[in-house]
């Protein structure tokens, strides 16, 4: 059995918790010694995981500057699930004290911020793995690995959908402030529909046409882009927030042999190939998610599938949108 590794995860907010849900799984290899939380209602919550699981929580140190210095030598990773501006500082800061990380997507708020992590990854030679699900996901890693290896044949398009009640859902939370935000539902849920739809097609956008719709709400709610890829392939990507409760998604990617259809998190996978009139599950590997995958990577067991060059990718990607998005809808060259 692998040594443990003691770890700080940074905010303890709702999606944080849903992490730490599946990491107490994962006792066997992980220790969360201490978290950082500054809202003492988000701690209580997130202390209300361990005593369901019979595990005593762990302190909460919320000045993350306090927490590195005093936990110094003891720490070998952070995961880190903050709102959106706050991930290049405390990532910096989490790299440069020696610590390896897992940072929640989208993992910083622009292309420059981006460069700047990849940067902070280079001097330290510590590792940066992003919180992708789609390129962290085993559905993902095979179809990629399946087209790769010429089984479907050309790529022609890819049409991919995802929806929630975000504008509602969000509403007078962070997310709906774009200084803390950097933008609405499509580049918070939505970025694991970028993310996705880029890793199946395995290639860059040349340019792309966006149209969004904030119904009224600080940030974008609705979003329908339209893309070209290096290949001459098109896309399709369509963002409802805006709808009754739920969250789903839908990825069809055509291919001259076959079509995938997945999912904007990488939860499932099946082909369909010529000649065949249903879809069929391809087999993976079960997951507990994002931090097995991360454990994955650290001890070597395979490369990393989301480096900081995935969130740069994606920065550029988003911005790509808006900027056409304010244009009322002109293509934009990445």
């Amino acid at each position: 059995m692998q040594n443990k590794i003691t770890i700080a995860v940074i905010g303890t907010g709702g999606m944080a918790r849903y992490h730490l849900q599946q990491m107490l799984k994962q006792l066997d290899t992980t220790e969360i010694a201490v978290v950082c939380e500054p809202d003492p209602a988000a701690y209580t919550a997130a202390r209300e995981v361990f005593l369901r699981a019979g595990i005593e929580p762990p302190p909460n140190q919320p000045d993350l500057a306090r927490l590195l210095a005093d936990y110094a030598g003891r720490l070998q990773a952070a995961m880190i699930i903050t709102p959106h501006a706050l991930h290049h500082a405390q990532a910096t800061a989490c790299l440069e004290a020696g610590l390896d990380v897992l940072l929640e997507k989208p993992m910083v708020m622009n292309a420059s911020e981006a460069r700047s992590l990849i940067e902070t990854r280079d001097r330290t030679g510590r590792l940066l793995v992003v919180a992708f699900n789609g390129s962290l996901s085993p559905h993902i890693r095979q179809a990629v690995h399946m087209s790769r290896a010429g089984e479907l044949g050309e790529l022609r398009s890819i049409s991919a959908t995802v929806w929630q009640d975000w504008g509602a859902l969000t509403a007078g939370t962070w997310r709906q402030q774009p200084a803390l935000s950097g933008g609405g539902f499509l580049f918070d849920t939505g970025a694991h529909l970028l993310n996705t739809v880029v890793d199946l097609a395995d290639q860059e956008f040349l340019e792309v046409a966006a149209w969004l719709n904030d119904r009224g709400r600080p940030v974008e709610t609705l979003g329908v882009v339209i893309g070209r890829l290096a290949s001459g392939a098109l896309v399709t990507l369509h963002a409802c927030g805006e709808t009754i409760p739920s969250c789903a998604s839908e990825v069809l990617a055509f291919y001259s042999r076959a079509i995938l259809r997945t999912g904007v998190w990488g939860e499932r996978l099946e082909v369909q190939r010529a000649g065949r009139v249903r879809f069929r599950r391809v087999p993976v590997p079960a997951s507990l998610g994002v931090w097995e995958q991360f454990l994955a990577v650290r001890s070597g067991r395979m490369p990393n599938p989301c480096p900081p060059e995935i969130g740069l990718r994606m920065a550029r990607l988003y911005d790509a949108i808006v900027a056409s998005a304010r244009q009322g809808g002109r293509a934009v060259r990445l």
